[in-house]
């Protein structure tokens, strides 16, 4: 026996581990996710100056300046990110959502308006002077939180109708997705669209809803990329590159040849002959073709479990994150991560029609690793702000106070100041909700005051204060009614 009270012992300690002084359900995805993180930027800050090094001697003079101007990003994105972390999310989720919503829709519009291609056929950077701003990589957040929020309030909160739920998901979600597909940005709208599938089933909302946009959605990207000459390229050049390799498939036949270099163990970091120049955007949208040539086949397998971890790490927070908003913020900026990633990988080998998106934390670009940090930050924000999960009978232990021992040893608990409203000595309980204390499936039958029997509801205490009768000593309760006093 006393073996076994002490398995059961070691077994609910085992449960309740800590790091450094956090429950481990709550630590352990942090600090993975921070190490995962720490990791990817690093290694990418490695690849983004051998791919790139070639290009910026040959056009600055200088070989560190796409790394310099990398790091200079990747260090606001990480202060901006702690900035998110340390703030509790529902700050941004609730109070903040229109602000933010409005300044997104407002850069959103002035791209369409008063944006650049920067030569790449597609409008959808603002030119700075010293950084080129790109809203859809921002948009992307924002969607996250307007999504989160009307989520909540139809499934959690209930303030919400249907009708009043779809209303505005149309206008919260479906406007900025209309102003990015205008600009035309098909890659982060399919971003989007599969990040508000998964958050949709998340959610609670019903398949048959989440096919019907899924099969919406596959045939608004056919039909966008059947009807202009750019992204009808795109597409037939994944079916066949080699129909045109010195033009549009050049890009892509390149990547290949630069995979088919690395071989399984890659030519090493430094070392790939497709950043001279022969393979174009090397250390941004094709930075994943030159990993595979310097790092070989194992060094893209690698990338691919980093962001495995990585994802791990973000749907345990999103698991234990304390409300429906807090679970969907954080799946919903895992999933905009890893969809990208999977989109760009895709892209490159082949598999589908080149988008432009980079990889998050290791292409370079000032927009996409500053949005990444903030994607991170986010996640941080639910897991710091994640607490033990509470159920309605622990905020109603935290009214109750110990008053003292009655009678024979037992207890009495009475109802503080929270909720307890007596309307005078001696008077029930009013708007409290009241307790039935029960003993073997029936009600505990302890005598009141004046010899009437009690079932522990109404009865009072000192101050007129509700009081539950738990018997008449703790040892009689655990032995049961049934058997008689135990001596030694």
């Amino acid at each position: 026996m006393a073996g076994r009270r002490a398995t059961r012992a070691d077994a609910r300690e085992a449960r309740e581990a800590t790091i450094l002084g956090v429950p481990e359900r709550f630590m352990r995805p942090r600090l993975v996710l921070a190490a995962c993180v720490g990791i990817l930027v690093g290694f990418g800050l490695l690849m983004v100056y051998s791919a790139s090094s070639v290009t910026a001697l040959e056009s600055t003079g200088d070989a560190a300046y796409y790394l310099k101007r990398q790091l200079l990003f990747g260090v606001v994105g990480i202060v901006i990110a702690i900035v998110l972390a340390v703030v509790d999310y529902h700050v941004w989720v609730r109070r903040l959502l229109v602000p933010i919503w409005v300044l997104t829709a407002a850069l959103l519009a002035l791209v369409i308006v008063a944006g650049t291609d920067n030569d790449m056929g597609a409008t959808r950077w603002i030119n700075l002077g010293f950084f080129d701003l790109q809203p859809s990589e921002f948009a992307k957040i924002t969607i996250v939180f307007t999504a989160a929020n009307v989520a909540e309030r139809y499934f959690e909160e209930g303030s919400l109708d249907w009708s009043g739920f779809l209303k505005l998901m149309v206008v919260g979600v479906g406007v900025p997705l209309v102003l990015i597909v205008v600009q035309p940005d098909k890659g982060t709208t399919m971003v989007l669209g599969l990040t508000i599938v998964v958050m949709g089933y998340l959610a609670g909302v019903p398949k048959r809803y989440l096919v019907a946009l899924l099969v919406a959605g596959l045939v608004g990207f056919l039909a966008i990329s059947l009807r202009d000459d750019y992204s009808r390229q795109r597409l037939l050049t994944m079916l066949d590159p080699w129909s045109d390799p010195f033009d549009t498939g050049y890009q892509l036949i390149q990547g290949f040849y630069a995979f088919g270099s690395g071989g399984l163990l890659g030519v090493g970091i430094g070392f790939s002959r497709q950043k001279y120049s022969y393979l174009p955007m090397a250390h941004n949208d094709f930075i994943f073709a030159v990993i595979g040539e310097e790092c070989g086949l194992l060094g893209t397998l690698g990338v691919l479990a980093g962001f495995a971890v990585f994802m791990w790490a973000g749907f345990q927070i999103a698991r234990y994150a304390p409300d429906l908003s807090g679970r969907l913020v954080a799946a919903g900026c895992t999933s905009l991560v890893i969809v990208q990633l999977l989109l760009n990988v895709c892209g490159v080998l082949g598999l589908f029609p080149l988008s432009g998106k980079p990889i998050p934390f290791l292409s370079y670009g000032g927009s996409s690793i500053i949005a990444s940090m903030m994607i991170v930050g986010m996640i941080a924000s639910v897991s710091l702000h994640s607490s033990l999960p509470e159920t309605a009978h622990d905020g109603l232990r935290r009214s109750w106070q110990l008053e003292g021992e009655r009678g024979g040893g037992g207890l009495s608990l009475v109802g503080g100041a929270r909720g307890s409203r007596g309307e005078g000595r001696g008077a029930p309980e009013r708007g409290s909700s009241g307790f039935t204390l029960v003993q073997g499936g029936a009600p505990s039958r302890g005598r009141g005051s004046g010899g009437r029997r009690s079932s522990g509801v109404g009865s009072t205490g000192r101050g007129g204060r509700g009081r539950i009768d738990l018997g008449p000593s703790a040892g009689d309760r655990l032995r049961g009614r049934d058997r008689g006093p135990r001596t030694r």
